[in-house]
């Protein structure tokens, strides 16, 4: 049985396993899983992840293909190794860990492959084909280095480089990440009504974990914004095709992440700076919102993040001297 990595339709996808009658859910499972099906068992960790996952059919396209791949590496793993899946060895699991990390892996990547690993386990307990848990005592040592660290943001001149490079829609983009701390898919996915340019403020609808907030426009951004929609807003000349759009439609062009980074690309490389992905962008707005306004908690709601620790560990920091001024005096 074989299934492609999600689609668009994921509850199709998910039927393809629910629709069968509990033996033989168990049958092709274990059958899956002993004959090493990578396929199979990739469709079926897709099933269990949107039938049972925590989001379920609203699972994010990128959560799913994330697991896929997960559980796609685990099961070449497995074959590679001769891994018996349905009856693993007690250290089968700390030895894919080990295998990973002697092979260069950081701790946090190899994490979210023991995660999909793990998801798999859960995926085939569900089916009924094994009891079997290994994951669950792995240990994936911790990274101490903070997230700023191994991944900083753009500093101020290579943003101004690449700004000055990059057409309208690059353009706009950047200013969507990098001022108001837009993750790639929340600005992609904006509506011409989500932006309201005379209130410097705009909505995102469906952000990480389907949470909506408004977000404050840069002065910068509103400028940018009413420039874009001028020239590809409702009512206003298209020009990828001739025509007009039409309330409610996209904000951008592009399709999707992939199309999307292929053009900032172009903008990056016209200035000279090596592009690391959209996230740095992200990082450069909470790292100067902190430095002006020392608020943890305001930082994270701009973000978007449920929890301040993970604005402090991975997106803003103040300057090691930031107490001097306070300190003066003393």
């Amino acid at each position: 049985m074989t299934l492609a990595v999600y689609q668009g339709d994921l509850l199709a996808q998910t039927r393809q396993w629910t629709n069968l009658h509990d033996e033989e859910l168990r049958r092709r499972a274990v059958q899956a899983a002993g004959e090493k099906d990578v396929d199979a068992l990739v469709s079926l960790t897709t099933a269990y992840l949107a039938h049972q996952g925590g989001s379920g059919v609203l699972t994010s396209p990128r959560t799913v293909e994330a697991y896929a791949l997960g559980t796609r590496q685990f099961a070449l793993y497995a074959r590679e190794q001769a891994v018996n899946l349905l009856r693993p060895h007690r250290h089968d699991a700390q030895n894919y860990v080990n295998h990973m990390l002697a092979a260069g892996r950081k701790p946090a990547g190899v994490q979210l492959k023991v995660a999909a690993a793990s998801c798999l386990y859960r995926a085939l307990r569900w089916a009924g084909a094994t009891d079997a848990d290994p994951f669950r005592d792995a240990k994936v040592p911790k990274d101490r280095t903070p997230g700023l660290v191994k991944r900083p943001p753009y500093s101020e001149d290579d943003l101004a480089d690449v700004l000055e490079k990059a057409d309208i829609h690059a353009k706009f983009l950047l200013f969507l990440t990098a001022h108001a701390g837009l993750r790639i898919s929340e600005a992609l996915a904006l509506e011409w009504d989500d932006l309201d340019e005379g209130a410097r403020r705009l909505h995102v609808r469906s952000g990480k974990g389907r949470k909506g907030r408004v977000v404050a426009m840069s002065t910068s951004l509103s400028r940018a914004a009413r420039h874009y929609r001028g020239l590809y807003g409702p009512g206003g000349p298209d020009h990828t095709d001739g025509k007009r759009t039409t309330p409610g439609e996209r904000v951008f062009r592009y399709a999707d992440m992939t199309t999307a980074r292929y053009h900032v690309q172009k903008a990056f490389k016209q200035a000279g700076v090596r592009f690391r992905g959209f996230h740095p962008g992200r990082k450069y707005a909470g790292t100067r919102l902190l430095q002006q306004i020392k608020d943890f908690g305001r930082v994270a709601a701009h973000l978007g993040h449920e929890s301040v620790d993970t604005t402090r560990k991975g997106y803003a920091q103040l300057a090691a001297d930031d107490l001097k001024d306070d300190l003066a005096g003393w």
